[in-house]
């Protein structure tokens, strides 16, 4: 069932329906994306919470999620589309053994729609219907090349994909689109002036309790508050990787599998052991390790 999503106030409660506790700037640009028909373009710290906005808004509109992850050397047929190679082989034998001699029937069956493989390009086109866009999340574009980013914004522009042998393939209702980029490098201001714009920070400390509590309820408040004190101060250190919303789930997580409650110095060496979900760099570690019990107090 589609949800409310007619003002900033009600997607806020829809997107909290799915799990997203959302900032007021978060529902404000998702909102003007839907209503004004554009990608939302968001950008921000790795863990913030970016891919997750888009599983989110799929599930407020009732939609299919169709994700491009995005890498360097990804090209247009990988996100396009691309022939069903092994089976267009096999209907040609199949077509040889039945007698079949017409040339030209033979090409026109082998390139059908049946033998086109969609990738998520096409597959957000296809499924959108005008009673209910699909959502494209193209995730990570900064982790794509320049040449598959100019062809990006041309998809974006008009929402259509020609395929030769097939023609030109128009969405019904342009897919809602969620771009994220963890700006390991800029990304062209072209593609960015196609989209709205939202930067994504990382959660003060009361949204971040209410995070872990919502998506771990057997944290105990007490658990949630250490945790989420300890987040927010390593964020200020100059760490090799600050841990974002998704490292403090997975820390909370752990610790509760290792029956820790709080991290006091009773649950300190367990919080020691844990954090290899909590930070990515052994350097990190060190660093944070001899201050938990500090933090978590004072965060």
């Amino acid at each position: 069932m589609i949800a409310d999503v007619s003002s900033p106030a009600r997607l806020t409660a829809g997107l909290d329906a799915q799990g997203y506790l959302a900032d007021e700037g978060v529902s404000t640009a998702a909102y003007l994306a839907l209503t004004m028909g554009r990608p939302l373009f968001c950008e921000g710290d790795a863990g913030v919470g970016k891919t997750a906005l888009a599983g989110a808004l799929a599930g407020v509109l009732d939609a299919p999620l169709i994700r491009l992850q995005c890498y360097e050397g990804l090209d247009a047929a990988q996100a396009l589309y691309d022939w069903d190679f092994p089976r267009q082989l096999l209907h040609l034998r199949a077509a040889e053994a039945a007698g079949v001699a017409d040339a030209d029937r033979l090409e026109a069956e082998l390139y059908d729609r049946r033998f086109l493989i969609a990738r998520p390009l096409l597959r957000a086109l296809e499924e959108s219907t005008r009673t209910r866009p699909a959502v494209l999340l193209v995730d990570e574009v900064d982790r794509a090349d320049d040449e598959f980013e100019a062809f990006l914004l041309e998809v974006l522009s008009d929402f259509t994909i020609t395929v030769p042998e097939l023609g030109t393939i128009r969405a019904e209702r342009p897919p809602v689109v969620v771009v994220t980029s963890n700006r390991t490098r800029e990304v062209h201001d072209a593609l960015k002036r196609r989209c709205l714009y939202h930067w994504l920070e990382h959660p003060d400390l009361e949204r971040e309790v209410a995070i872990i509590r919502r998506r771990l309820p057997q944290a105990t408040a007490t658990l949630a508050e250490a945790v989420a004190r300890v987040a927010r101060a390593a964020r200020a250190e100059d760490l090799l990787k600050p841990p974002g919303i998704a490292e403090s789930l997975d820390w909370t997580e752990a610790l509760l599998a290792l029956g820790a409650d709080g991290l006091g110095d009773a649950d300190l060496d367990r919080a020691c052991a844990s954090l290899g979900a909590f930070l990515k760099y052994r350097e990190d570690q060190e660093r944070v390790a001899g201050r938990i019990a500090e933090w978590a107090v004072a965060g």
